[in-house]
Order: structure tokens, then C-alpha cells, then sequence
């Protein structure tokens, strides 16, 4: 079984809105649910959950079924909604509580694919791609390579070291875990160490876990600041 686990319980203060992120609508839909109108639609997905606040639930809800209604109503689509998670107090607790719900309806042998609701261009290609770098492994997570020069600072004022930049790259989402495995090594951290964690995959070296790497798509960007929601919107409008 494989599971999609959407974060949407981030505040998003940095693009400085009164609204988190996720929820601002573009083109009249959420940012959210361009994510979750993927997830949905992929045949590669049995199940999709969500931390997300009570106070956004229902909003999220009713997006789900206006999704519902533009696709194909057979039952892969229609029961593929299994609820929400609250959020913890990072980023890893919420995936943490995510995860401790997820297991109530799938076995330990499941895959779990974490995703941000801010990364609204998610392809099918990128989650087919994600599926079958996991195969033999423990989990799979998207990169892309370093453009620039990467240099180290021990004081962050000057220059330690030059890094080898074909040596260094930066994780996208979604993440694939198998679902027992990762719900341990989050486990593990807690109740301190997992507040110090700010990747998804962080917890899975930690523990040890074989994850494999596959080409990241530029398109999956991060919306973080308003020259990014600018950028998605002139991208789904034009």
C-alpha cells in the first residue's frame, strides 16, 4: 500500500500573509490542492492523508471534493481521502503524528511518500520516478545538483573551505520511506532530538536506512517567499 502524506500545518510566516501559504488561492484553488489533485489522480497512490489545523480542515475538505468532481468518480478516487493529522510542534513531530495514524489502516510494510503542500507543481513523473528509485531500498528522496560554488563558514563570516560541489545537492519532496521502518527511526528521537530535525530524511540516516536518490525537478519548487508565489502564478495563469 502507498500511502501520501501531505505537510500543510506550517505557518508560512516568511512570505509575510496572514493566511499560511498553502491556503492562498491561486486561479481559485488553494495552493494545496494542486498537489493533492495530483496524489489523487496517480494510480500509484492508494491512500492520501494530511496534518493539517482543525481551523483549515474544512476548507481542505471541500477542495478535495470539488478535485472529486472534476475526475473520474470511480472508487480509486473517491476513497482514497483517509483524514487529517494534527500538527506537532516542528516539522517532524507533525510527520511523527502523520505516520502514528497512517498505521491504524496500513501495515508496517507499507511506503509512505511525504510531500509539502507548498510544492504545488508535484508531476506524476516525479512520483513515478521517486516509487522506482525505492525499490530495494529503504526510501527514495528527490535531488538537484549544486549550480554555484559551494563554500563552508565554521563562523559565518568568512570562508573555511571550499565544499566539492558535484559531492553536494539539495532535497526536494515528496520523500518515500517504507512506512515501518521510518516510523521507528522517527521514534527513536523523541521526545527531545526530533525538534532539532529539520529534513525529512534526517531521521532516516541518523537510523541507518539505505536511501537512494533520483533526479529532482526544477518545476517542484518551494513556495517560501512572495517572489516564489509570484513566480507560481504567472506560471498556472499565462
Amino acid at each position: 500500500m502507498n500511502i501520501a502524506l501531505v505537510l500543510a500545518g506550517g505557518t508560512g510566516t516568511r512570505l509575510g500573509a496572514d493566511t499560511p501559504k498553502q491556503y492562498l488561492k491561486v486561479k481559485d484553488k488553494m495552493i494545496i490542492s494542486y498537489c493533492l489533485e495530483t496524489f489523487f489522480s496517480s494510480k500509484l497512490i492508494d491512500a492520501v492523508c494530511v496534518v493539517a489545523d482543525p481551523m483549515w480542515q474544512e476548507e481542505i475538505i471541500d477542495g478535495i471534493d470539488n478535485l472529486v468532481c472534476k475526475q473520474e468518480k470511480d472508487a480509486s478516487t473517491t476513497n482514497k481521502f483517509r483524514g487529517f493529522s494534527l500538527p506537532g510542534a516542528n516539522r517532524q513531530l507533525s510527520i511523527y503524528n502523520g505516520l502514528t495514524d497512517i498505521l491504524k489502516f496500513a501495515g508496517d510494510d507499507s511506503a509512505v511518500i511525504i510531500h509539502d503542500a507548498a510544492r504545488p507543481l508535484l508531476s506524476h513523473e516525479l512520483i513515478e520516478a521517486c516509487f522506482k528509485a525505492y525499490e530495494g531500498h529503504d526510501g527514495a528522496m528527490p535531488v538537484l545538483p549544486m549550480k554555484d560554488t559551494v563554500y563552508m563558514s565554521e563562523d559565518g563570516k568568512v570562508v573555511s573551505k571550499l565544499l566539492k560541489r558535484e559531492t553536494i545537492f539539495a532535497g526536494q519532496s515528496p520523500e518515500v520511506f517504507n512506512l515501518g521502518k521510518y516510523y521507528e527511526a522517527t521514534g527513536a528521537l523523541l521526545p527531545e532530538k526530533i525538534l532539532s530535525i529539520n529534513g525529512s530524511t534526517e531521521p532516516a540516516i541518523m537510523a541507518g536506512l539505505d536511501i537512494a536518490i533520483v533526479d529532482g525537478d526544477e518545476m517542484n519548487f518551494k513556495i517560501t517567499t512572495k517572489a516564489d508565489l509570484d513566480r507560481f502564478e504567472r506560471m498556472v495563469t499565462e
